[in-house]
């Protein structure tokens, strides 16, 4: 209710849960590929321009850019299998929101103007998403955010279930609409959709031991690639945003990219049993074109949370930008996963048929040889990887605290363009980005370079401490 851009019960996610006492579970809710693949012209899809102020980025949305959403049954898994209290008493602050409102802050009223052609994009997102005192454009900051409808929408599905958006009445509403409107979805889409519960990708890293998202998505395993990359490379001691320290960051960065292609990583899909991206001979390869090369002198949300008992998740959710559908009745808009570039690589109308969709969301939970319990993950499309990579070098390089290492500024390195947040000295940026003439160098903090969202708990003494990215707008609670 919150982040009605970056979130939805039309999309999907993961929640990564460490139970007091060691089990620790990956609930994989994400989006699945539907079961039939229409003809391209036959399907409504269209490309839009999301603005980032500094930069643009295209995303493809309509009725043919909805995958099949796992939010709802996911989080109705996950409350059964660990929750303390009934879903009709989890619901109730997201009612209250729903329909006394929310008041747009300065950057909910940013995140509506990046995507602002898909959320005007016809008179049912209008209705929902338009401003009330300037007719014609979006809802924007210090205007208040109501959605009535999807106050019923939760009062009724608390008590319920999610048979009632999978096989009643919210889902005939979502199939007649994609059946007459150009989408890919079927009634067998939405009933056989599943839960999967997977074992983590578990690797150390500088004597702690990290949980995550595991394969078919890839933002865990790509982050895992990049720390063995840097392994014995030294980064501490160039000092944190140094030339030599950015200047090697960028190189992992293209190197993780590169081995993603090569290893096959995007085609990656269940039952595939010969993944071969943490191999040892394979990292060989790559970590020398790292130790060869002389250093340069160049739509998510994410919620962490730990008890004082050891119990920890990290739940990271996204609804894409949204396909500009709402479900009518229920304040509910479809995701677009189906136009999303960085997890359909090989092309647009070219995915499988009925296979859950790769992701670079990656929760994650960090157990620190020093007893310290740490949860985190990120938002922000295919920058999520980057962006948690160097707030972990910066707790476990750089030593740096939990705020400091989620608030210091970071850069992305893809498809040969570097990004550079505002931060960095000006000296080292200088030296670092004339190796890298197609750069981009951002005046401010934003919420391009990801949004990490992390706590921690040091069972030593029953300290708590927490960091909201200021990027995404995010806080910290301790209750």
């Amino acid at each position: 209710m919150a982040e009605p851009v970056l979130t939805s019960f039309g999309g999907g996610g993961f929640l990564l849960a460490r139970e007091a006492g060691g089990r620790t579970v990956l609930y994989d809710f994400f989006a699945q590929t539907p079961k039939c693949r229409p003809r391209e012209q036959d399907c409504d899809f269209f490309p839009i321009l999301a603005d980032f102020g500094t930069t643009q980025q295209e995303f493809h949305v309509g009725m043919g850019s909805i995958a099949t959403p796992g939010t709802v049954k996911g989080l109705f898994r996950v409350q059964g299998d660990l929750g303390s209290m009934p879903m009709t008493r989890i619901v109730e602050p997201a009612i209250e929101l729903a329909r006394r409102g929310v008041s747009v802050n300065k950057l909910q009223a940013y995140i509506f103007s990046v995507v602002e052609k898909i959320y005007s994009a016809n008179a049912p997102c209008r209705a929902v998403y338009g401003s009330g005192s300037n007719p014609g454009t979006l809802i924007g900051e210090g205007e208040t955010f109501r959605l009535p409808e999807f106050a019923d929408t939760l009062e009724t599905l608390a008590r319920e279930g999610p048979d009632l958006f999978y096989k009643g009445d919210i889902g005939k509403k979502i199939l007649a609409d994609c059946r007459d409107g150009g989408g890919a979805l079927t009634a067998q889409d939405l009933e056989d959709y599943r839960v999967i519960l997977r074992d983590p990708l578990k690797f150390s890293c500088r004597g702690a031991q990290v949980f995550t998202n595991p394969p078919p998505s890839m933002g865990g395993l790509l982050i895992a690639f990049a720390l063995e990359l840097l392994k014995g490379a030294n980064i501490e001691k160039a000092g944190f945003g140094s030339a030599g320290h950015l200047s090697l960051l960028a190189r992992v960065m293209g190197l993780t990219n590169k081995a993603r292609i090569e290893s096959d990583l995007c085609g990656f899909h269940e039952g595939r049993t010969d993944l071969n991206l943490l191999a040892p001979e394979f990292l060989d390869t790559y970590r020398k074109q790292i130790m060869d090369r002389p250093a340069a002198v160049r739509g998510t949300t994410q919620i962490s949370v730990i008890d004082a008992k050891g119990n920890a998740c990290a739940l990271t959710l996204s609804n894409g930008e949204g396909a500009g559908y709402m479900v009518p009745g229920t304040g509910i808009m479809m995701n677009n996963m189906l136009g999303e570039e960085d997890i359909n690589p090989h092309g647009f109308h070219r995915w499988r048929e009925d296979m859950r969709m790769s992701s670079m969301m990656a929760p994650m939970v960090l157990e620190g040889g020093d007893g310290r319990l740490t949860a985190l993950g990120s938002g922000g499309s295919n920058r999520i990887r980057t962006a948690i990579l160097q707030v972990l070098l910066n707790l476990l390089y750089f030593g740096m605290s939990m705020a400091e290492a989620v608030d210091s500024p970071r850069i992305h390195f893809e498809h040969d363009l570097l990004s550079v947040e505002a931060g960095f000295h000006g000296d080292a940026v200088r030296s670092f980005v004339a190796d890298f003439p197609n750069r981009k160098l951002w005046d401010e903090k934003n919420l391009f370079f990801g949004g990490v969202h992390s706590v921690t708990f040091d069972a030593r003494d029953g300290r708590f401490e927490g960091a909201g990215d200021p990027r995404r707008g995010g806080v910290s609670l301790i209750v």
